[in-house]
């Protein structure tokens, strides 16, 4: 019966001619050798998308394909089928009509996937196909309703025979903390479970910060979710100290010291991925406000073509990173992705005939192949003196975090023109106001114009939610009233997201860059030399057919990426 399946799809393959000879051969030998599925080692190796595998079984096995993502399942119909199986086989089930169960999955050759849930739920089969990831996305769905809830595990807290926890009052009124009484609490079960489900939640719902509140009479729990801060849960007080030790532990950090800021991470499997958590704990009066910043390393392997940003803006920036030595800025606030994108580069030029070298406050991602280190001021290793010792292990190209005063911008210039490729952040916000900060800083204009290759300027917009986008309005008095022009007499198109259980009812699903970048060309390069003003540059680079931040917000906005609201949010009028 498995000689059959696996010929039955090899004849399919063949018939077919979407993939090569040598490919499908390749995927054979490795099958027999290593065992596995066929078609998933084909799609790993990118030899067959996932929509043209099923499309191909579909139209080979007389098998309906259903577009899961415009599809809403029964409740009742999916708790028919255990969520362990459903993971297991990549299946989902779809409908019942009278003793017939249709079930959606993504090998419908899989016959020992069929007669398991056949055997578990006593019906009759009916497979349908879609992909594994839609199927995936699926099962994450309708499956987390039945997750536990944290007031039942709360009330399994309290029914937990442990001793009561301090009494908050009373740890406020003498500033200390029963260690020993916290840290046991702190191991019960039900506690383990209210933190590793926040954990779990906050990465569902594609959470980038969890902020871990202590308040009069509660402890609130918020998450960062594009951007935006929204209220989670609330625990009790006199669950705090447990919750909060609970985490301090995970993190490495101190539990006896409740007065002083700590840092830690620590890292969780989670969905075959390993998350990253940073962790950052400041006393507060109610107690120790504790802020996660989760950081998933896989999406800096996709690169710097899957953050967002507008082809001809990327077209610059590589040129610009494909240089071997000089300087290459990149500006913008707080939150704005500086770091995503030098990681996103970092990883891209991470070869094994290149040593890089980085120093940072903190350490964000680790990354194998690449020297890390953390700045300390406690021994004096600042950014300037931490790149000067980094300049004696001879790198090729260097990763410094922040650009903060005139000794470490003149280190930093200086060892770009020794023949390292130099890479580092300034908080301004705009491209052209990274020349005159450094300037101002005291840095002299010729050794800026002879070391600076690019400087760039990005902000993060929200991208509109595709589950609930919908066709707006351009409104002309408003483009009048903003001062943006565009010619109405063309045909366009923009949306908006109505709101919707997927994006939280805020229309907005995911985030992507968008920046403004520049190269230091000749008579640039003149410009710094005579200090000459940011318009005066501006207006150069205007002439040049520069795109300014908002040109690029402009953009995405009339492709239909996101909305005039988030362009105007992220940029301010030139």
């Amino acid at each position: 019966m498995i000689m059959h399946l696996r010929e039955k799809l090899i004849e399919i393959l063949k018939k077919s001619k979407l993939v090569s000879e040598k490919d499908l051969a390749k995927a054979i030998d490795e099958q027999s050798s290593k065992g596995g599925n066929l078609g998933k080692l084909l799609i790993d190796k990118e030899a067959i998308s996932q929509k043209d595998l099923a499309a191909l079984l579909s139209s080979e096995l007389n098998i309906p394909v259903l577009n899961l993502s415009r599809f809403k399942i029964d409740p009742r119909v999916v708790k028919l089928i255990p969520e362990k199986i459903a993971r297991q086989y990549t299946l989902i089930p779809t409908s019942k009509i009278g003793n017939s169960l249709t079930v959606c999955m993504s090998d419908p050759l899989n016959i020992f996937a069929i007669d398991d849930i056949k055997a578990l739920t006593d019906f009759n089969i009916d497979p349908i196909i879609s992909t594994e990831s839609e199927i995936a996305e699926a099962i994450n769905t309708y499956y987390a309703v039945e997750a536990p809830q944290l007031s039942d595990i709360l009330k399994q807290a309290r029914e937990t025979s442990v001793p009561e926890s301090v009494e908050v009052s009373k740890v406020e009124e003498e500033g200390t903390i029963n260690i020993q009484e916290a840290t046991q609490l702190s191991k019960i079960p039900p506690i383990v479970k209210v933190v590793n489900l926040m954990l779990s939640e906050a990465l569902e719902k594609r959470a980038s910060d969890i902020h871990i509140e202590p308040q009069e009479r509660k402890l609130r729990v918020r998450y960062r979710v594009d951007g935006t801060l929204h209220d989670a849960f609330e625990l009790p007080k006199k669950d705090q100290n447990a919750v909060l030790t609970r985490l301090k532990i995970m993190s490495g950090l101190d539990i006896t010291q409740w007065h002083m800021p700590q840092d830690g991470r620590f890292r969780v499997s989670m969905r075959d991925k390993e998350i990253d958590f940073r962790v950052s704990v400041l006393p507060l009066t109610h107690g120790g406000k504790v802020v996660l910043r989760a950081l998933d390393k896989s999406g800096l392997a996709l690169g710097l073509d899957s953050l967002g940003f507008l082809p001809e803006t990327l077209g610059l920036f590589k040129e610009a990173i494909s240089r071997p030595y000089g300087m290459i800025l990149i500006t913008g606030p707080t939150g704005c992705g500086k770091s995503t994108s030098l990681y996103a580069i970092l990883t891209k030029l991470n070869t094994p005939d290149k040593n890089i070298v980085t120093i940072e406050d903190p350490v964000e991602y680790r990354i194998e192949g690449i020297t890390q280190m953390q700045v300390n001021p406690e021994i004096k290793l600042s950014f300037a003196s931490g790149l000067r010792s980094i300049l004696r292990q001879s790198p090729d190209i260097v990763l410094l975090g922040e650009i903060r005063d005139f000794e470490t911008a003149d280190t930093a210039i200086k060892a770009s023109l020794t023949g390292q490729l130099l890479f580092s952040t300034l908080h301004t916000n705009d491209a052209v106001g990274a020349v005159t900060r450094l300037i101002d800083m005291g840095v002299e204009p010729f050794l800026v114009a002879s070391s600076l290759i690019a400087v760039t300027a990005q902000r993060l917009c929200r991208k509109i939610c595709p589950h609930c986008k919908e066709p707006a309005e351009i409104r002309p008095a408003v483009l009048e009233r903003l001062n943006i022009k565009l010619d109405l007499k063309k045909r366009r198109r923009v949306y908006h997201g109505k709101g919707c259980d997927k994006c939280n009812h805020t229309g907005y699903f995911g985030r992507m860059g968008t920046m403004e970048i520049f190269l230091v060309d000749d008579e640039i390069k003149q410009m710094i030399i005579d200090r000459a003003s940011e318009d005066t540059i501006k207006q150069y680079l205007t002439k040049k057919g520069m795109k300014f931040l908002r040109d690029n917000a402009i953009s995405k906005w009339l492709s239909g990426q996101t909305t005039l609201e988030e362009v105007l949010r992220i940029t301010t009028e030139e």
